[in-house]
């Protein structure tokens, strides 16, 4: 039997090493194999049991629910009642504290979260549900609206970026060139889908905001990505897409992805372009560059 060291599961399964040892104290539920020293060892049995509770938790079940065994890895585990919502309660916090601009309440419940889901499950789950709502607000023209998602606009690039840099310097992986369509100022989207990215193992060149199309073929050649990830959160962006997108993917070898809303509401251009559309969720738009890379 083959055994596995915490890091090496948690590249396996995204699931950060911090939070497969939450689960094993708080819910027991995994029980690793212990080496002399006390290390943690996995078997490929515990990897399949993970990545069964990462299913679990991505349908919305919390940790505390979560029931699986062994024996029935391979069968449904879900309750034959609908669970309620794990992230109702954390979403409310989250508005709850962004309404009163108090930073700390915002960082505890992100904290808390994050120390018993995997970091992707946290994004598609509550941050990026967390920014349409803020986004709802603005264009109803609330009070304090435009203040609130500001307020979490600057803690959101402040708190993943410095994670995304901490990650960044220490990666290996496939590389991937990031940047936002011409005329896109907001970094938020690229920076949740980056930073699940690094997670999954990948690495991640950030190129920002506004970047100009034409330069991108020679930047993903010099700095030898796999791919280019683009993300666009409007239609603002028509020219870019039908004219600018055409012309980069022929100019460049690598596969030509586009994720956020735009990729949504123009997917049909998206598509007529040559590129790739990855929506507006991070987990299954790693699950459709994962598979487009293995077969490129």
């Amino acid at each position: 039997m083959s055994f596995y060291p915490i890091r090496t599961v948690s590249n396996l399964t995204g699931v950060n090493p911090v939070t497969l040892r939450a689960w094993e104290r708080r819910y027991g539920l995994l029980k690793p194999h212990r080496t002399v020293s006390g290390h943690r060892l996995y078997t490929q049995e515990d990897v399949d049991l993970i990545n069964e509770v990462v299913r679990q938790l991505d349908a919305g079940i919390s940790v505390s629910q979560v029931r699986v065994s062994r024996a029935k890895l391979h069968a449904t585990a879900l309750p034959e009642a609908p669970a309620p919502d794990a992230w109702a309660g954390p979403l409310l916090s989250m508005l709850g504290a962004i309404g009163r601009f108090d930073e700390q309440a915002v960082e505890q419940t992100y904290d808390e979260v994050l120390s018993l889901y995997p970091l992707d499950v946290v994004l598609s789950r509550l941050i990026v549900p967390l920014l349409r709502e803020l986004g709802r607000r603005w264009e109803k023209g609330g009070e304090t609206a435009v203040a609130e998602e500001h307020f979490f606009g600057v803690y959101l690039r402040n708190k993943l970026g410095a994670r995304l840099h901490q990650r960044g310097a220490k990666g290996i992986g496939v590389r991937l060139l990031a940047a936002c369509l011409p005329g896109e100022h907001h970094e938020n989207g690229l920076l949740l889908f980056a930073l699940a990215a690094q997670e999954r193992g990948y690495r991640v060149v950030m190129l920002g905001a506004d970047m100009p199309l034409e330069e991108l073929a020679t930047a993903a050649h010099h700095g030898r990505a796999r791919a280019i990830v683009l993300s666009g959160s409007t239609t603002l962006v028509h020219d870019a897409v039908n004219n600018g997108l055409p012309a980069l993917v022929r100019a460049t070898n690598v596969p030509v992805f586009l994720g956020g809303r735009t990729s949504v509401l123009l997917r049909d251009a998206v598509v007529a372009a040559g590129a790739i559309p990855l929506g507006e969720e991070p987990r299954p738009a790693l699950k459709t560059l994962d598979e487009t890379l293995r077969y490129a």
